[in-house]
């Protein structure tokens, strides 16, 4: 009993100090929710009633978690080249192609639980896909494709139908969009050149002459002294490299060819040349609206 009234106590005092004080109303999710769980847990055996959210921690949350609200397209990577504005200005593109692309499936909730768009991209010959995929083509009336993909939407679309076709003119010049790819693998790699972009754990080896023999490259110490006496979980050594999904954000559309299928985008895309990637609208950059 006498628990109960001091957690009601605590309550009132911490949401009078959070509506006066915007700082502390960042921190209240990490701090206080996290002392109500370690301690009035262990002194209150009867306590069991979470905390409610305040509502700028839930919207935040939500808007962690944005959905587009249409599919995005599956290119493929030709390669880079540069493009010049009128004024000499050159500008390096990334060229992706999409090449016929159309919708395969329809993910519904009531069916599947959430709404998606399944699409599917180039040519394939059937003798190399199986029967499950071969029945999976036949039923959306298109022909084998080499790649398929799924994009998750926010809520179903009525004007996509099973087999239509996206073009390019998905998007328009000038828009961002958030490109998705498979990095090229580089194997197994030493710790200066798998780390070499992280600024924080740049590897510099140790030194060329004066008493180094073979450990050029190496590590160095990857542990600590006698306390703690063991490697802590996530440090950094040699392993393989590269062979990952990796997103890159708020690319702009430099030109758009609808008659070759091309899109032509700022800078440079993960992946390989003739590697497959996947165009959506960004999250993080206000879009124009492209559903109207």
């Amino acid at each position: 009993m006498v628990s109960q009234i001091c957690l009601n106590l605590m309550k009132d005092n911490a949401r009078k100090i959070i509506n006066s004080n915007s700082l502390l109303q960042k921190n209240y999710n990490c701090f206080f929710l996290g002392f109500k769980r370690r301690f009035l847990s262990k002194i209150s055996p009867l306590y069991v009633q979470d905390i409610p959210l305040p509502s700028f921690v839930l919207s935040k949350k939500i808007k962690q978690k944005q959905i587009p609200e249409r599919p995005g397209l599956l290119a493929c990577k030709k390669g880079m080249t540069s493009v010049w504005t009128e004024d000499g200005k050159r500008i390096p593109v990334t060229v992706l192609q999409v090449d016929r692309l159309q919708v395969i499936d329809i993910r519904t909730k009531k069916k599947n639980g959430y709404d998606a768009i399944q699409v599917g991209v180039g040519s394939r010959n059937p003798r190399n896909i199986s029967r499950a995929m071969l029945g999976h083509f036949a039923r959306a009336k298109v022909p084998p494709k080499s790649k398929v993909v799924e994009f998750r939407i926010k809520e179903p679309l009525k004007s996509l139908e099973l087999g239509t076709q996206l073009f390019v003119n998905h998007f328009q010049e000038g828009a961002f969009v958030d490109i998705r790819g498979k990095s090229i693998g580089k194997g197994f790699s030493g710790v200066m050149k798998r780390y070499l972009i992280y600024l924080l754990w740049n590897f510099h080896g140790l030194p060329a002459s004066h008493g180094v023999s073979i450990s050029h490259r190496s590590p160095g110490s990857t542990g600590q002294s006698q306390d703690p006496g063991r490697v802590f979980p996530g440090k950094k050594m040699a392993g393989r490299m590269g062979g990952k999904n990796v997103t890159v954000q708020n690319v702009p559309i430099i030109k758009i060819d609808n008659e070759n299928g091309l899109i032509l985008v700022k800078g440079p895309v993960p992946g390989p040349d003739k590697g497959y990637v996947t165009i959506r609208d960004a999250i993080k950059k206000t879009q124009p609206n492209l559903l109207g």
